[in-house]
């Protein structure tokens, strides 16, 4: 693992780069548990112990930042991408309980809006690998009390679809409606394509042909209803129609020439993020 990382979009210093945070604190928390910060178990294997922490992982790195002024900060955002972003939404809500002095407490998910999804088989691949993950990484127990008890399944609530329902902090999702790793493990996985019709569409979407691209359809409708419970009273969404996979730490796709818009606004206004921060 690289001891080095460039910040660059919402994390960037820059302020023609990135206006309205360049000179905020900024946190990168480097991912390494392979379970979104959210699981605490161990297991034997080939005689050797493997312990997957990556709750305890979250919870010391917070204290630490809490010990370092976090705890004296006005506003906070907290966001990821990917697995990150999923982090999120299974965080969210207990940051800003460890921050009641704070002006506002937020959260922005890139990404990270996994989707209980049909492949194009009829199948679901997604849900049995999320079965297998929290299982072996004991996230059951962290997960929303509140949601756990309506769906009596922690499954179901490790799903952002279900659980984001349940969290109470103003929360912002920005997600691709095509999105890439959903488009190439979970919509159309190798399982659900043993001919490989779907490979050159997977690897350059210019290879796509009409038939598929109106396949891919699925895979925004699909997206578009798991979003339909989430409360705008409270966020926000910025769903766009990009093939891509994480956009907010990606300047090219968070504040440059032909980054994504709306209307005349590049992505970093769009959904007035800024304004409801």
């Amino acid at each position: 693992m690289s001891r080095f990382k460039v910040f660059s979009g919402i994390l960037s210093d820059d302020p023609l780069m990135n206006p309205d945070f360049y000179n905020w604190n900024r946190v990168k928390l480097r991912y390494c548990d392979g379970g979104s910060f959210a699981g605490d178990s161990e297991f034997q294997t080939l005689n050797k112990t493997i312990y997957l922490r990556g709750q305890k992982i979250w919870t010391a790195i917070i204290d630490d930042l809490l010990n370092k002024g976090l705890n004296h900060a006005a506003k906070v955002l907290l966001s990821g991408c990917s697995a990150g972003g999923l982090a999120v939404f299974h965080h969210c809500d207990q940051l800003a309980q460890l921050l009641p002095e704070a002006k506002s407490v937020k959260c922005l998910s890139d990404a990270g809006f996994f989707v209980d999804l049909t492949d194009i088989s009829g199948s679901n691949t997604i849900r049995p690998f999320f079965a297998s993950l929290v299982s072996l990484q004991g996230i059951a127990k962290f997960l929303n009390k509140k949601c756990v008890a309506s769906y009596g399944d922690p499954l179901t609530c490790f799903f952002p679809q279900y659980a984001i329902r349940y969290i109470s902090s103003p929360f912002f999702i920005l997600n691709p409606a095509y999105d890439m790793f959903q488009f190439t493990h979970c919509f159309v996985p190798p399982s659900s394509d043993p001919s490989g019709q779907w490979s050159k569409c997977k690897l350059n979407q210019d290879e796509c042909s009409a038939a598929q691209i109106e396949v891919l359809q699925g895979l925004r409708n699909q997206t578009l209803k798991a979003l339909e419970p989430f409360n705008l009273s409270t966020g926000g969404t910025f769903i766009n129609s990009c093939l891509a996979h994480c956009q907010s730490e990606l300047q090219d796709s968070w504040f440059a020439p032909d980054s994504p818009r709306l209307g005349n606004k590049r992505q970093l206004v769009t959904g007035t993020l800024k304004e409801r921060l």
